[in-house]
């Protein structure tokens, strides 16, 4: 057999071991039985060399794990998962000393929540990779990683908020981010008949700064109708200063929605010119209104702090003239998305037969004619025959999100004929349509939501995965699909896995990104008040039932390795920084009994467990992270005297005893 014929036989391996080969058999978007040579070509076009990179970063909602994942494209492969808004043992993210703050709210201490869309920072519309901010929808936050630490550094409550699901949409220079409510409630929210909804529950729309670390702010909210606020995009080039809600429920029910928010054959897009918000608030329009909500960040010492906060700026439509409006849009839609020109907004109805697209342009002009349907609460309703630019027919059951590739086509999900549909930007017309497996809700195109998309790849992300891989119980995995869109017709390359629920994701350039990472601490920096910077200055100090000790940790031993003097019910915190000045050498610890979860501590920083032993005894303490060939050997003890004992404070490695 020919070198060339092995090669075609090992990717057709390899595109089979991905999950793809049974995917090619029964594709569309060019139909029909695929042969050998074509499932060969598609391994060929997502296989990544070893020791090469990807070409794409990819950030994926975690859904309700609470977290975002980070993988490769095309490889599909996972290669960091970055802890959010939900406690994770593998870093100790909300177990440490250091990181629970973080997951501090205004209902307590919460170590979970759902996180649904991540959103790249942007400057001039286009992905900067400075960060990534995702959404907790449960429990209304908002977050912020650093992209040169892949480490979620800040996190800010929205009050006034149920169901933070119309988040966290960003305007293209990062000036704001917004948040809309998913659930309409009492504002301010008190002991009410729900049956009272209609004209008593009310919608937010929160404008959040987000253009400096570590001080996200709410600048002001928008009080709006109670209806359901479900996604959002920003203006870009002409509509610059806009931003864009979906919204349903327009019926203003509160039971059974599935019936009861479906009777009106059209729902609204959100028109908000947040410059004129801005131009009424400096004017003194509207009010503060009194609430409590969190601020965690961290501070100088790398250590997160959680600030409340008890005031917010509301306005209201009536505040502040020619602030919002209505555009009539079919049915219950989903996403609302504006092409790379700022010039059309795409709507998805996920009960509508069409996809509507609006025209800003026609917007802008029948609002200066006065061009309204009806008045709503305050708010115009744009005439839908002077706003529309056109509605794309034939695009599938359920058109739910759309994306551009930048040149001149988009692409939208039909959840229940599971399908993505290509159509051409003015005129309308379906130009092409793959099927995917199955029930497709977002998908996502590198940059697809930019004023510059790649336009290389796209990611469906779908619900539902039987048959696509080996089962695993009643709970099978979920699943994105990478399509290359290159050329004229798409073609399915891959399938994996993902993690927990995939929403959204977004995708940037490795380029941008991959050569701005931290790599480790600076020793000499690290101001945390615990820090023993060398094995000189580790020691045990004891104030009253708390025992502090500072110790390090370094290829292939802690210092101290033996401590003696603890007691029975004794608080004690193991400050254990890492004094390696070295790319991925991170040290792990865990202590028997300890009621969390281990550290994992980056070269050069600090990190606090906190540790309280029950019973007497020795207790041994070890790495938990693989540093060297002595690995096994990086282990300690504490022993542990009963309460009231006068067992001296004492601790040692290598036989010598030190005393304070």
């Amino acid at each position: 057999m020919s070198r060339t014929s092995n090669r075609s036989l090992y990717l057709i391996g390899a595109l089979v071991a991905a999950g793809t080969a049974g995917t090619y058999a029964c594709q569309g978007g060019g139909g029909g039985a695929v042969g050998a040579g074509d499932m060969a070509s598609a391994a060929q076009a997502v296989y990544v060399a070893p020791g090469t990179y990807d070409e794409f970063y990819a950030f994926m909602s975690g859904g309700f794990s609470g977290n975002l994942t980070v993988m490769g494209l095309p490889s599909g492969r996972l290669l960091k998962t970055v802890p959010v808004f939900s406690q994770y043992p593998e870093n100790g993210w909300g177990y440490s000393e250091e990181t629970k703050a973080m997951l501090q709210t205004s209902h307590g201490f919460l170590p979970w929540d759902d996180a649904h869309h991540p959103e790249l920072s942007m400057t001039d519309g286009v992905p900067d990779g400075r960060w990534i901010f995702i959404n907790g929808n449960n429990t209304p936050r908002v977050a912020r990683i650093d992209l040169t630490t892949f480490e979620t550094t800040e996190i800010i409550e929205i009050p006034n908020s149920a169901g933070n699901h119309g988040s966290p949409f960003i305007t293209p220079n990062s000036d704001y981010l917004v948040a809309s409510t998913r659930f309409s409630v009492p504002i301010p929210n008190r002991d009410m008949s729900i049956e009272d909804y209609r004209g008593n529950f009310k919608g937010t729309l929160s404008f959040i700064r987000a253009n400096q670390p570590d001080e996200m702010e709410i600048a002001f909210q928008i009080l709006m109708p109670g209806y359901d606020y479900d996604l959002a995009h920003a203006g870009k080039g002409p509509s610059d200063g806009w931003m864009f809600f979906t919204s349903y429920n327009s019926e203003e029910e509160h039971t059974l929605l599935e019936i009861n928010a479906s009777r009106k054959d059209k729902d609204f897009v959100a028109a908000v010119n947040y410059r004129r918000a801005e131009e009424c608030i400096a004017n003194g329009a509207g009010g503060t209104s009194q609430v409590r909500y969190r601020h965690n960040h961290f501070d100088e010492n790398h250590i997160a702090v959680s600030e409340e906060l008890t005031s917010v700026r509301v306005i209201e439509p009536a505040d502040c003239e020619n602030l919002v409006y209505f555009l009539p849009t079919p049915k219950s839609p989903h996403g609302v998305d504006v092409d790379p020109t700022g010039e059309y907004i795409a709507a998805g109805g996920k009960l509508a037969t069409v996809i509507p697209v609006h025209s800003f342009s026609k917007m802008i002009a029948a609002i200066e004619a006065g061009d309204f349907e009806e008045v709503v609460d305050g708010i115009p309703v744009i005439r839908y025959e002077s706003v529309i630019a056109g509605e794309v027919e034939n695009a599938g059951l359920g058109p739910l999100h759309t994306e551009f590739d930048g040149r001149g086509f988009a692409y939208t999900t039909a959840f229940i004929t599971s399908e993505i549909v290509k159509w051409q930007i003015g005129t309308w017309q379906v130009v092409d349509r793959i099927p995917v497996y199955y029930s497709v809700g977002h998908l996502m195109i590198p940059g697809g939501d930019s004023r510059q998309p790649w336009g290389k790849y796209l990611v469906a992300l779908n619900k539902i995965t039987k048959d696509r891989y080996l089962p695993t119980g009643p709970e099978l995995a979920h699943a994105a699909q990478l399509i290359d869109i290159s050329g004229d017709r798409m073609r399915l390359l891959l399938d994996f896995p993902t993690q927990g629920e995939p929403h959204y994701a977004q995708g940037i350039a490795a380029e941008i990104i991959q050569n701005n990472q931290v790599q480790f601490y600076a020793l000499e920096e690290n101001t945390h008040p615990y820090a023993a910077k060398s094995e000189a200055e580790t020691r045990v100090t004891r104030q009253g039932n708390q025992v502090h000790v500072q110790m390090t940790s370094i290829r292939s031993h802690f210092t101290p390795d033996n401590i003696e003097g603890i007691r029975v019910g004794d608080e004690v915190y193991f400050h254990v920084t890492n004094l390696e000045q070295d790319w991925d050498v991170p040290h792990g610890f865990a202590a028997m009994g300890a009621e969390n979860a281990e550290l994992l501590i980056m070269p050069g920083e600090t990190r606090t467990l906190k540790w309280v032993p029950r019973e007497v005894g020795i207790y041994p303490f070890y790495c938990t992270d693989f540093c060297s060939a002595l690995h096994q050997e990086m282990q300690g003890y504490a022993r542990v005297s009963p309460r009231g004992s006068s067992t001296p404070l004492r601790w040692g490695t290598g036989g010598t005893w030190r005393t304070n």
